[in-house]
């Protein structure tokens, strides 16, 4: 008997509707910014200052991606939901067009996996709800393009470690006990893009980034032939960030 929840509609279209909302409103500012005749520059020293501070609100969706040890149809659904992430910045100036950023934070994020075994016919079998509160120590490199008036399109990528608070890794209980368990520490690169918009008071950056697990998170079942956990070769976070930053 197959579990209800697995007919819904994921939430995923509404996220990417509201981030690609989000980035149109982003390009209103920025196409406004660029053809307005006002050459009036707000905040026209702060890129000369060699050490800038800030802080970051955002939303987030978080994915997981599997590698399976044999190529079955039993594969594991993902459902994501919006989380929430906040955090601080630290900004160092290198050169004009170059800055090192130290950008810690908590990321709020929900993920639930449905397993497709056949032998699975009661809904707490087949639902494992994952909730991680992660830490992030993102260290990285943002390059800029040249400042136009009052904004600056920039790319950003770099490394960062996410210790998860949620990871039940520890926990002597596994699937066999409803107990679904994740590693504590994992490594992580990240990619994104960004504008800056200079205003009279401050510097307002969104900037959209994914970021992407490198080594396997998921802490095995005690039973080898676990249908949960046995067949999984790897299984690595995708996540998606939509920031606001205010320095």
């Amino acid at each position: 008997m197959e579990h209800p929840r697995f007919t819904e509609p994921s939430n995923k279209p509404a996220l990417r509707i509201l981030f690609i909302l989000s980035f149109l409103l982003i390009g209103q500012i920025g196409a406004a910014q660029l053809f307005s005749k006002e050459k009036l520059l707000n905040r026209e020293n702060f890129d000369k200052q060699i050490l800038t501070f800030g802080f970051y609100l955002g939303i987030n969706t978080y994915d997981y991606k599997f590698d399976y040890n044999e190529l079955i149809n039993e594969e594991i659904v993902t459902e994501t939901t919006a989380g929430f992430n906040v955090g601080i910045v630290s900004d160092l100036r290198l050169t004009e067009y170059l800055n090192l950023r130290f950008e810690p934070g908590v990321a709020f994020a929900r993920r639930d996996l449905f397993f497709t075994d056949p032998s699975f016919t009661e809904p707490n079998q087949q639902l494992r709800e994952v909730n991680s509160t992660n830490i992030q120590l993102p260290l990285l490199l943002k390059v800029s393009a040249k400042r136009l008036n009052n904004w600056k399109p920039f790319v950003i990528g770099g490394a960062s470690y996410s210790y998860n608070l949620s990871s039940n890794e520890d926990n002597p209980d596994d699937n066999s006990a409803g107990q679904f368990r994740q590693k504590t520490g994992v490594f992580n690169y990240e990619m994104g893009v960004g504008i800056d918009f200079y205003l009279p008071y401050f510097k307002f950056t969104p900037s959209l980034r994914g970021v992407f697990a490198i080594n396997d998170e998921l802490v095995r079942d005690a039973d080898p032939d676990s249908p949960y956990t046995g067949n999984i070769d790897s299984m690595l976070s995708r996540g998606v960030f939509l920031n606001f930053t205010f320095q």
